[in-house]
């Protein structure tokens, strides 16, 4: 059975929604660079080990990461899966990890990578907007994309609203990108791409609004 160590920062509820999620694998540890991250008490009520390598207690981010690594590789992991973790990587951590680290980003990359994305979507009045599940790399949440959900916006939507009917899917995609990885249902070939093991996908158009 293969293991997984989750890193959070904070509530961490994509953690909680893999905790929940009765995985084909090992939940080893959830590890976070914030000993009042509320998320661990959540991995401790499930009995998942937890650990903190505070940032705050390194002088650089390179110094941090190596500290990190150590933590994550005590527990062997298969995968390493970001929920919520606040903190940008070195290219060497990236690296360490490559085509084992997941992340989860609130919109439909490569838009509207980096922080405020359902803002910046609101601004922008995108009628679709959504969250994906990716491999992380170097550039920053540009990695090969595993499974994506998108969402209609409402005309009345607000920030708050459009982030909470992203979150909910959130909380539904992420499960199944880790089934597939932990069954070897895909993988990460040489060139990048992410490869599917006998998969059908299907070719329904999405409207949003719809079509009358």
């Amino acid at each position: 059975m293969k293991n997984i160590v989750i890193l959070i920062s904070g509530r961490g509820s994509n953690m909680q929604a893999l905790l929940e999620a009765q995985l084909p694998c090992r939940i080893a540890a959830v590890i976070s660079n914030r000993a009042d991250a509320e998320g661990l008490d959540i991995a401790k009520e499930h009995g998942v080990s937890t650990a903190v390598v505070s940032h705050r207690d390194y002088a650089d981010r390179g110094s941090f990461d190596i500290a990190l690594t150590k933590a994550i590789d005590a527990y062997r992991p298969d995968f390493v899966v970001l929920a919520g973790f606040m903190r940008i990587l070195t290219a060497d951590f990236v690296a360490h990890y490559r085509g084992r680290l997941v992340n989860i980003h609130p919109s439909l990359l490569p838009s509207y990578g980096g922080l405020n994305t359902h803002a910046r979507a609101l601004h922008d009045g995108v009628k679709i907007h959504g969250c994906t599940v990716h491999f992380v790399t170097p550039d920053l949440d540009h990695g090969p994309i595993i499974i994506q959900a998108a969402v209609p916006v409402l005309y009345h939507d607000t920030e708050q609203t459009l982030a909470a009917r992203v979150l909910n899917e959130e909380h539904r995609i992420y499960p199944q990108a880790m089934r597939w990885l932990c069954k070897g249902q895909i993988e990460l070939n040489e060139s990048g791409k992410v490869v599917f093991h006998n998969r059908k996908q299907t070719s329904h158009t999405l409207f949003s609004p719809g079509l009358e």
